[in-house]
């Protein structure tokens, strides 16, 4: 049986330093067996490497869009010697996480418009060198990120929190990359989103949590109650059988098809996982 993984999770984020270890075990009692770290920028490769060599699990090198403001050329230098040095590790997966972001205010102004696609652009140069697919980001970004990406087209990779339109995800698809689903597709007011897991092949989908952010709608505390000092939900990589349960009433079929499909599209997309996966089963 083919445990559910979870391809996009910030394990090494502040908010699990009381109990990182707990939360990886609890995720595995939950059933996810394999769980794919990214980092964000240069000073956390060693921390998302270090986790994953731990724990059996998998991790990305990159430079997030959201980090690009502060970094600079020498930092790509440094996600090269990274690369090359790590290209033999089995737990290195992925160039991730990068992408673009328009979202965020500041960097949606045409000088970091433009930074931004110059540090995507040559990332996705370095997944094509070393062999690697790419774990992307695309908030309201998804047209650049897909123009740039037929410019350099790496092998494979995955939309992260996909919220675009079904011809983008087609357009993503035609690339080689699978989208993936977390708890923005849990809420019922998203109507677009669950409509486009409900319509997409099964095979194009992975599943995700984006943790400790993208918590599902059983755990989100809306504004009011963090005005009234409720603090924010924080999300782990064990809530994901849970929404995968949710994707799978959404599509009117089976939770275990589902977990078996979504895994094995992770496993495909994101091939060096495939190593881990015996490990991770018999640690199970």
């Amino acid at each position: 049986m083919t445990p559910w993984i979870d391809t996009h999770c910030h394990l090494d984020g502040f908010e699990f330093a009381p109990d990182r270890d707990a939360v990886r075990a609890g995720a595995r009692e939950a059933g996810v067996g394999l769980c794919v770290i990214p980092a964000v920028a240069v000073d956390n490769f060693a921390a998302v490497q270090a986790l994953a060599r731990r724990w059996g699990d998998g991790y990305g090198l990159g430079i997030h869009p959201m980090c690009v403001p502060d970094a600079h050329e020498r930092d790509l230098q440094l996600l090269e010697q990274a690369l090359e040095a790590e290209q033999d590790d089995p737990h290195l997966v992925a160039v991730g996480e990068i992408g673009l972001d328009f979202f965020v205010p500041g960097l949606d102004t045409p000088a970091m418009r433009e930074k931004q696609e110059f540090f995507l652009r040559e990332q996705l140069k370095l997944a094509r060198r070393f062999d690697l697919p790419v774990l992307l980001h695309s908030r309201r970004s998804v047209d650049a990120v897909l123009k740039l990406l037929r410019q350099v087209t790496p092998p494979g990779g995955i939309a992260h929190a996909f919220v675009g339109s079904r011809q983008q995800a087609d357009a993503f698809i035609r690339l080689g990359c699978k989208l993936g689903f977390g708890g923005a597709m849990t809420f019922e007011r998203a109507t677009r989103l669950r409509a486009l897991a409900t319509e997409l092949p099964l095979d194009s989908i992975v599943m995700e949590t984006d943790s400790p952010d993208i918590a599902p709608h059983w755990l989100y505390v809306t504004a009011e109650e963090r005005a009234a000092g409720r603090p924010q939900a924080r999300n782990t990589p064990a809530e994901i059988p849970r929404i995968g349960q949710v994707l799978a009433d959404l599509r009117a079929e089976a939770v275990d098809l589902v977990r078996e499909q979504t895994s094995r599209n992770a496993l495909q997309v994101l091939p060096r996982l495939q190593a881990l996966l015996a490990p991770a089963l018999g640690g199970a």
